[in-house]
């Protein structure tokens, strides 16, 4: 039976027509070739590099170990040993953090097993040699998959690079919001080329979802996949595909090269709260409840109080030259306090660099026909209000930096949703609400997405995702986004 998997909420479809299945096919294996170049490179280099630290340009005295086998023979086995590990598997290229958890577990793997036969076979190999070598490739490893990773993503984004195509199957309603959270990142390879829904739903000439062709019903899935050359089949909600109908179909594209992959309804709920336990036959997809205290949060406390810290001691000559900037071009004080609401809709003033006029509030009201962004929160590319440091200060979030002291104080986080106003809290439904069952942060997803350039129901969605799945992990991560979204001045304005 073909693969069968889960298939989670981020993915991506753009321009369909673009491609065919043997071009799709072509484009994947070229950089399954160029991977495995770029491997061999990096993992050469890093043995040359332990050799060269550890023997210098002297041929290793008293060894009887030929290096000049041993090294080629280093290379090749840590080749075959990605390989074993599917680190070139297309399942797993392009997208999510398993790609880099096999290439370190494959690198583990190797040097553990190196260990054991070396100390059975009583083989006097080099151990500084072999842990430099290890340490440097491993890491190379992790650079060259990121590098390639992202060029890869560049790639897609433009509509070009290698996508899965993707036909998608189920009612009108979850084919479309499956197609819209599979277009929401296109850089994530899944392109939707069509669909198929219930014969009830068919009519006598051709039907378009949006802008996705209606290719065929329930019953000839197998014959449109093939048709519009798709190489994967989603399968999303429908009461007419009952369990046995969807084993079926795996029996039918079973040897046709094409993948099968179900959507579940569950959207944006992270891996590490799914857990699937197969029950009679039936997998039963487990969701652990999201989890707002214990030793975790303890831990994510601690570590946001010492990193603000460390951080305000170093960045005190910075901070004293931002303030004199302020003062010397614009009348008013160096701060702005302003009151936000926080943890449990508790209100406290943040901190931030004034970087506008004095009576900005006041002018607040003259410029609410010109807000650029739908929603509660009010933005301006051009806001008139904006003095000539600010804008400075905008552009790479220098402004920001006193929230520091919130995060000591306890306030808010390192990373955490958006801190809103009160105004905006007042007008908060049910699940925008939700958005208070963690500490705000100074950076969060919104941030590294866009910032100001996404929409208030996007910003909304990446916070709700955060509360709900956040993790030291995850912050880690973002808080390095931070810095290239900062660097890149994305949505700063």
């Amino acid at each position: 039976m073909t693969s069968a998997t889960l298939l989670t909420p981020a993915r991506a479809a753009s321009r369909p027509d673009q491609w065919s299945g043997p071009a799709a096919r072509t484009d994947e294996r070229a950089y399954v070739r160029a991977l495995v170049v770029l491997d061999t490179t990096v993992l050469t280099i890093a043995v040359l590099i332990g050799y060269v630290t550890r023997f210098g340009d002297e041929t290793p005295g008293g060894s009887k170990i030929p290096y000049v086998v041993v090294a080629p023979g280093l290379v090749l086995a840590w080749l075959v040993s990605l390989r074993v590990l599917r680190c070139y598997d297309d399942r797993v290229l392009g997208y999510g953090a398993d790609e880099y958890r096999r290439v370190n577990a494959a690198s583990l793997r190797l040097a553990g097993g190196i260990a054991i036969v070396a100390y059975i076979a009583e083989v006097g190999v080099s151990r500084g040699f072999l842990a430099i070598s290890f340490a440097v490739g491993t890491l190379g490893l992790e650079v060259a998959r990121f590098a390639a990773r992202k060029r890869l993503h560049r790639a897609r984004s433009r509509g070009a690079g290698w996508s899965r195509k993707v036909l998608v199957v189920g009612d009108t309603a979850h084919v479309l919001e499956l197609v819209q959270t599979l277009r929401r990142e296109p850089y994530a390879g899944y392109q939707v080329v069509g669909a198929c829904i219930p014969d009830a739903l068919l009519a006598p000439v051709a039907q378009r979802l949006g802008d996705v062709p209606v290719v065929g019903s329930f019953r000839g899935i197998p014959e449109a996949a093939t048709a519009i050359g798709a190489d994967t089949v989603a399968v999303t909600a429908s009461g007419e595909l009952t369990a046995t109908r969807l084993r079926r179909l795996g029996w039918q594209l079973e040897g046709t090269g094409v993948d099968l992959v179900v959507a579940p309804a569950l959207t944006d709920v992270a891996g590490p709260r799914i857990h699937t336990r197969p029950v009679a036959g039936l997998p039963l997809i487990h969701v652990e409840a999201p989890e707002f205290r214990g030793a975790r949060k303890l831990v994510k406390g601690f570590v946001d109080r010492a990193a603000s810290s460390l951080a305000l001691t170093l960045l005190l000559p910075l901070l004293a030259v931002i303030a004199l900037a302020i003062k010397l071009d614009s009348r008013g004080p160096v701060l702005f306090r302003q009151t936000r609401v926080g943890q449990g809709g508790r209100e406290f003033g943040v901190y931030k660099f004034r970087t506008m006029v004095v009576n900005a509030d006041a002018l607040l009201a003259e410029l609410a026909c010109r807000n650029e962004t739908d929603g509660l929160m009010f933005k301006m590319r051009d806001d008139p209000r904006v003095t000539r440091v600010g804008r400075l200060l905008r552009k790479w979030s220098l402004d920001e930096l006193p929230q520091l002291v919130n995060v000591l104080l306890g306030q808010m986080s390192l990373v955490g949703p958006r801190p809103p106003l009160p105004s905006e809290v007042a007008r908060y439904d049910g699940d925008v609400a939700r958005r208070l069952l963690v500490k705000p942060g100074m950076t969060g997803l919104w941030q590294v997405s866009g910032r100001s350039d996404l929409s208030w129901e996007d910003g909304i969605r990446l916070d709700l995702y955060y509360v709900e799945n956040w993790s030291l992990a995850a912050d880690l991560t973002i808080l390095w986004k931070t810095f290239g979204a900062v660097v890149n001045s994305r949505g700063a304005y």
